[in-house]
């Protein structure tokens, strides 16, 4: 690539509902940036603007759907006909493509987009920017095996994969869980796929630790709880029972919720009023999660991928509790942890004060097995995703 010339990269990321795929995609930015390199996403999520977004990374907000079943989406804020709505965001994803002319786009999770959104834009750039490469970028786990393979033999993934896709990048590491045997991968797609290993995130040093944990006033010799629902739209459950486990006698640690911006403000509320009668720290939303992860000694959290991503570059112990429906996802990702001790979980059906109480004082005690397997765990998704970057650019 000429020394004057950029290299352009436009990624996209769904969000109908929570920060996973934000979270995710802004991770992998921050890993793909460089002098050079400009970076675009396309997202629907509408709390993009409170996030900080390093030079040369910026985003194009198109409008947010929230999914109510499987098949239906709703606008998440405009009151117009959901044909309508994705039509729009169909057109500004593929007059975004037209116009910034990448050389890389990765789409996050969805083969097709949000209703097939991606499919025209993936079809524009074969046929007008061969040279542009692209990408899917899948998590480490889907679904369970016969739910993906069902879904993508009916919407026609497989051909997409094959024919439309450069590469896969599987962020997650094959002996863990391999989606090319689980998800019966085509023989002519599986030379596409290419696993980063997991996604690391910021370290934010032993300065901002103390800070958070003397702002959170958690004394010398005291442990710290993180509860954390990532966005929030389904985690009341684990705040409830978590309160309800402190309500019903004081434990030796101090603990800190952080609801997520999508709980329901009815529930968020309460969950608050009750925190605050317990003397317990609250947040909505928390911008620098790294930090606050760093600093606990244990965190309670669902099993989302990115979620799981940040504590293990913090290095800190967590107790998932991962939810069931509507995908297997998180339960498998938890059953594979475990298995490797690197977290540990609760299923969903066990859930209960009692269980919460038993499981978190046991692991604040003898914190040893798992400390032992996290510490030498490697997230390597970054030099693995610049690796291929600096490839691409090379050739550009």
């Amino acid at each position: 690539m000429r020394q004057d010339a950029t290299f352009n990269i436009l990624m996209y990321s769904h969000d109908t509902y929570g920060l996973g795929h934000l979270r995710r995609t802004m991770a992998v930015a921050s890993h793909l940036q460089g002098p050079a390199v400009n970076i675009l996403i396309l997202t629907g999520s509408p709390i993009a603007g409170q996030f900080v977004f390093p030079p040369q990374i910026d985003f194009v907000r198109i409008p947010g759907m929230i999914k109510m079943t499987n098949n239906e989406y709703l606008p998440l804020s405009i009151k117009i006909n959901p044909t309508h709505a994705l039509n729009i965001r169909k057109n500004i994803i593929t007059a975004t493509a037209k116009t910034f002319k990448p050389h890389l786009f990765i789409v996050d999770k969805e083969p097709l987009g949000l209703k097939k959104e991606v499919l025209p834009t993936l079809r524009w750039l074969r046929r007008n920017l061969p040279e542009t490469r692209t990408i899917l970028g899948l998590r480490d786990i889907m679904d369970d095996a016969q739910t993906v393979r069902n879904d993508w033999k009916e919407k026609g993934v497989y051909d997409v994969l094959d024919q439309l896709y450069s590469e896969i990048w599987v962020y997650g590491i094959q002996d863990f869980y391999d989606p090319i045997v689980e998800y019966d991968i085509p023989e002519a797609v599986r030379p596409k796929i290419y696993f980063t290993g997991y996604i690391p995130r910021k370290l934010p040093g032993k300065v901002a630790m103390h800070k958070i944990r003397k702002k959170i006033g958690v004394k010398k010799d005291q442990k710290l709880v993180v509860v954390t629902a990532g966005g929030g739209g389904d985690g009341y459950v684990i705040m409830d029972t978590f309160l309800s486990m402190l309500e019903t006698r004081p434990l030796p640690f101090k603990s800190v919720l952080i609801s997520g911006p999508f709980m329901p403000k009815k529930e968020r509320d309460g969950i608050f009023e009750r925190a605050r009668q317990l003397n317990v720290k609250t947040w909505q939303f928390y911008s620098e999660m790294e930090e606050i992860l760093a600093a606990a000694d244990l965190v309670v959290s669902m099993g989302g991928y990115n979620t799981l991503c940040e504590v293990l570059t913090q290095k800190t112990l967590a107790l998932i509790i991962p939810r069931e429906n509507p995908r297997q996802e998180q339960l498998i990702r938890a059953r594979v942890f475990s298995s490797r001790k690197l977290a540990e979980y609760i299923s969903w059906p066990t859930f209960s004060p009692e269980i919460l109480r038993d499981k978190i004082l046991a692991l604040l005690e003898h914190p040893e097995p798992y400390q032992d397997a996290i510490s030498g765990f490697q997230l390597t998704a970054m030099d693995r995703i610049q690796k291929r970057l600096y490839s691409f650019c090379s050739k550009a």
